[in-house]
This record gives structure tokens, sequence and C-alpha cells, in this order.
């Protein structure tokens, strides 16, 4: 068992993305993300279930071109697709990816 605090949890430049998986096994992986107010994230095609979870903040968040707004304490859940995102909000996110395989 391992437990996290999403809120205090450090976080890493885009550039370093790698480092703000915390949490990685076969079947899917946990990352942070923080963004500043009008921070985008680049449109990203993922080819894995996607779970954002808002910690903090507000965040546009595009999903096959569909746009939509997540609020604090809400979770965005999307089948494989293209995401893109910007934080309306200084926002913080869990985001996890899970394989597309049967677990």
């Amino acid at each position: 068992m391992k437990i996290f605090n999403p809120k205090t949890l450090q976080t890493f430049a885009f550039s370093e993305r790698q480092k703000n998986v915390f949490f990685q096994v076969d079947e899917f992986k946990m990352r942070i993300i923080e963004l500043e107010k009008d921070q985008q994230l680049p449109e990203c095609e993922m080819n894995s279930y996607v779970i954002f979870s808002l910690v903090s903040g507000e965040v546009e968040v595009i999903v096959n071109n569909e746009k939509s707004v997540l609020t604090e304490g809400e979770l965005l859940v999307s089948e494989p697709a293209t995401f893109s995102m910007k934080a309306l909000r200084a926002s913080r996110l869990v985001g996890i990816q899970v394989a597309k395989e049967k677990l």
C-alpha cells in the first residue's frame, strides 16, 4: 500500500514531465500536473484510458474537439483520445493513464 498527497507532491516543468510520474506499474501510471493560469498543455494523442482528477483550480479540457471545463473536485474519464488542456486558474491535477488491454 502507498499513500500520496496530491496537494504536496513535487512537480516539474513540462520539459521534465516524466519526473511528474509518481507511481507506475504495467497496467497504469499516475502523474501530478501543475499549471499556472493560462498555461496550456499541447495536444496529445493518448492510446490509453485517461482519468484527470482536479485537485485545485479550473481547467478547460478538449477531448476529440469536445470542450469542457473541469472544476475543483471533479473527475474526467475518457477512452483513448486526443487531449489538450488550458488552465483558467492556477491548477493542480492528478492524471491517471490506464492500459487499454483488459485487466
